[in-house]
């Protein structure tokens, strides 16, 4: 399996609706967590998009520099952005980066936000744009010349000049779980992503995903975005994750359930109908527990428990099919060494290998434990 983090590019913060030791996403903050991520051995990071986060290509081409291995998921946005633009853009952020950039394609779900990106497409009319804009994008990596004219986009004689590092380009990932957003991922997608719902949800989805792909003569892989609050022991990773949602009080639940509700996408309702806002409805799934989406959009659950509990956890998803797995916790700095130094010794972590190990001295002159990276 594949773990990547989260570079939290709206902030970061300790607390949910708690501004005190709030962080802001400053190039220095991100830097460390990428920095950090890069030394622990991470495969990648997520980088999110919506008018609330820096840019992403913006954010990784200027930390792709200032690490060796870690790779990029970036998101694409059909309806904001032309596809031969976006196109370009990867060619080259692909080639800088010697091939690290992994594509997330964000058709979005929030009719109020993508008003004001000056986008007013419905939720289905949205996906036949993304199938459009990725039949273009595709096929400017793997093709001469490109005439499309759809419903949606129209290019006449589109050209992308330069090649990639990863061929036939880099690879696209892809979130949704409406049927609309199943079948542009059927016909285009090579990991497509859940949110982490139960897993007897996302073997549901699985299933139903491999069997449209299949119809379409293709094959998928498959990954998970989740939260992941462990420690030392069980009673320490629930505590924490209680103190997590100490200052979350009904009116902001009442607020956040509101934003919700106005939003079209399927992944968003699902996820909001694991807890609907309820308190004593907030471990879905043994040691799923969806406190995070009581007022968060997106991701809004997280794997709580200690190291061998999670890793169980973890392995579950891995035997349905999931390879990749996103992970993040608050803040996202110190959660990714916690993570790293607890959870990684206890999974088969496809990892690059590290030539500088060494051997931790204790004060008195003494060997206390190699460091072997696999």
């Amino acid at each position: 399996m594949e773990i990547f983090w989260f570079i939290p590019t709206n902030g970061d913060f300790r607390q949910l609706n708690n501004n005190e030791g709030s962080r802001p996403a400053t190039f220095n903050y991100c830097k460390q967590i990428a920095q950090a991520v890069d030394d622990l051995g991470y495969t990648g990071v997520l980088i999110p998009t919506g008018k609330t986060c820096e840019e992403g290509f913006i954010v990784a081409s200027t930390l792709v520099p200032l690490t060796k291995n870690l790779k990029y998921l970036v998101a694409v946005r059909p309806g904001l952005m032309s596809p031969s633009f976006a196109a370009r853009m990867s060619a080259t952020l692909d080639r800088f980066s010697d091939g690290r950039l992994l594509i997330n394609v964000v058709a979005g779900g929030d009719p109020v936000e993508l008003a004001g990106e000056g986008v007013f497409l419905g939720h289905d009319d949205r996906y036949e744009l993304t199938d459009e804009f990725l039949t273009i994008w595709r096929q400017l990596f793997t093709e001469e010349e490109v005439d499309v004219n759809g419903e949606y986009l129209r290019i006449e004689g589109g050209q992308l000049p330069y090649s990639t590092v990863q061929k036939p380009y880099p690879p696209l990932y892809f979130g949704g779980s409406s049927p609309a957003a199943m079948n542009v991922a059927a016909d285009h997608i090579d990991v497509y992503l859940t949110w982490g719902e139960p897993p007897a949800q996302v073997e549901k989805k699985i299933k139903k995903m491999r069997e449209l792909a299949a119809a379409q003569g293709r094959t998928l892989k498959f990954g998970i975005r989740l939260h992941v609050i462990v420690r030392p022991t069980e009673e320490e990773a629930w505590e924490d994750a209680n103190k997590l949602i100490e200052y979350v009080d009904d009116e902001t639940i009442a607020q956040a359930q509101k934003v919700f509700k106005r939003m079209d996408s399927e992944g968003q309702r699902l996820m909001t109908r694991l807890h609907e806002g309820d308190r004593a409805r907030l471990e879905v799934s043994p040691n799923l527990w969806a406190g995070v989406g009581l007022v968060r959009t997106g991701a809004g659950t997280a794997l709580v428990g200690d190291p061998d509990t999670v890793a169980a956890r973890i392995k579950e998803y891995a035997d349905l099919g999931i390879e990749t797995f996103i992970l993040s916790g608050y803040p996202h700095l110190e959660e990714a060494f916690t993570t790293a130094e607890l959870l990684f010794p206890k999974l088969p972590i496809k990892r690059k290998e590290i030539s500088n190990h060494r051997t931790f001295l204790s004060p008195f002159g003494g060997d206390i434990k190699p460091v072997v990276t696999k």
